[in-house]
């Protein structure tokens, strides 16, 4: 199969080159960049199955060209709000399924406006499959699939300031706590400003309790719309240590990050002190989901939980799902949420199997 990764030299995509190289099924890989140079020197490290090509996310006609004639393409090209859109309009175009990692709220409601138009091509397309977003929302299904009548979907992240994220990393972080978000309260979408309804989490260790608040992932508009009948969807995110996340509100407040450009501004003054930020900080990211509802007559309460390094979280759910596209296992045409796409009982033990730590208490 051939394979394409665009955005391939990012802080998230290392792993996914690296696990797909070794995949035998794999003859060719294309590491896509914009920084051609740097995803040379990535091809020449990781043998002769890999090549390098230049791709610029702002030409579709492009994106197009690199991916033609590819079995499926991986999208790590953020920030997502930026891209995620015009990349996956480009793949369907050149008749190329995807699947990515894409994590903004707002870019999931633009891309699943395409969905009809993948459905009459006959392409799959995952927009969302990393961690948060990702194995949270097949997470989120596990606890809807294990209750008669689920109620109520509580879903949590937070990240260590310790880990390599990279620039568009951050400009995400900048957007998620600017603003507001969507969130699925007493059965209808509801609009919360970003960075309050702050709550205790117990984590997993090394993160274990920490505060979280609203933030702009999709979870909380994709879950709602494709698990049915819930009363809540919530989605809360932080980061460790606590202050960042109160600094990245802090900006929102300010209006310092609430257009493309200012937050394209301020990740330049503050990409090069990121080091700054990793004090005091753990370099594991972690999930926890709480299902809610009745099983047998009774209430229950289910939970699940996840950690490990953010590029590997993030970046097995995405090698797994486009390799299954890749090899005739999934075929669902459309445009697709992890959770829309993808079963728990097959989905989750692969991941397992690749050495993600999953937690199940039910």
């Amino acid at each position: 199969m051939k394979v394409v990764i665009l955005g391939g030299c990012g802080d998230m995509a290392v792993v996914a080159v690296n696990l797909l190289i070794k995949e035998s099924d794999v003859e060719e890989l294309v590491i896509a960049d914009i920084n051609v140079e740097k995803a040379r020197k990535l091809a020449a490290e990781v043998g002769p199955k890999a090549r390098a090509v230049k791709v610029d996310a702002n030409d579709s006609a492009n994106i197009m060209e690199v991916v033609k004639g590819f079995n499926v393409a991986l999208g790590f090209v953020g920030p997502f709000y930026k891209f995620e859109k015009q990349i996956v309009n480009a793949c369907l175009d050149a008749g190329t399924p995807y699947v990515s990692i894409m994590d903004d709220y707002d870019a999931y409601l633009e891309v699943i406006t395409l969905d009809e138009k993948a459905k009459a091509k006959g392409l799959t397309m995952i927009c969302g499959l990393g961690n948060s977003p990702g194995i949270t929302n097949i997470l989120a299904k596990k606890g809807y699939q294990s209750m008669d009548k689920p109620e109520k979907i509580n879903i949590q992240w937070a990240g260590g300031s310790n880990e390599a994220v990279g620039p568009a990393n951050v400009k995400h972080v900048l957007h998620i706590f600017s603003g507001t978000t969507l969130q699925w309260l007493n059965g209808k979408e509801v609009r919360v400003k970003t960075g309050t309804n702050m709550k205790m989490v117990d984590f997993p260790a090394p993160m274990n309790r920490l505060p979280v608040y609203y933030t702009g992932h999709a979870e909380s508009v994709a879950v709602p719309r494709t698990l049915k009948g819930l009363k809540e969807v919530t989605l809360h995110g932080g980061v460790h240590p606590p202050y960042i996340a109160r600094l990245a509100t802090f900006f929102g407040n300010l209006g310092l990050t609430n257009t493309p450009e200012k937050r394209e501004n301020l990740a330049k003054i503050l990409v090069p002190i990121e080091s700054i930020f990793a004090t005091g900080g753990i370099d594991k990211s972690v999930f926890r989901i709480d299902a809610y509802g009745k099983k047998n007559g009774k209430d229950v309460h289910h939970y699940y939980t996840g950690v490990g390094h953010i590029a590997e979280i993030t970046s097995i759910p995405c090698v797994e799902g486009a390799l299954m596209i890749a090899r005739g296992e999934l075929n669902k045409p459309g445009v697709h949420s992890a959770e829309s796409a993808l079963e728990p009982d097959d989905f989750l033990p692969r991941l397992e199997k690749r050495g993600i730590d999953l937690k199940y208490y039910e």
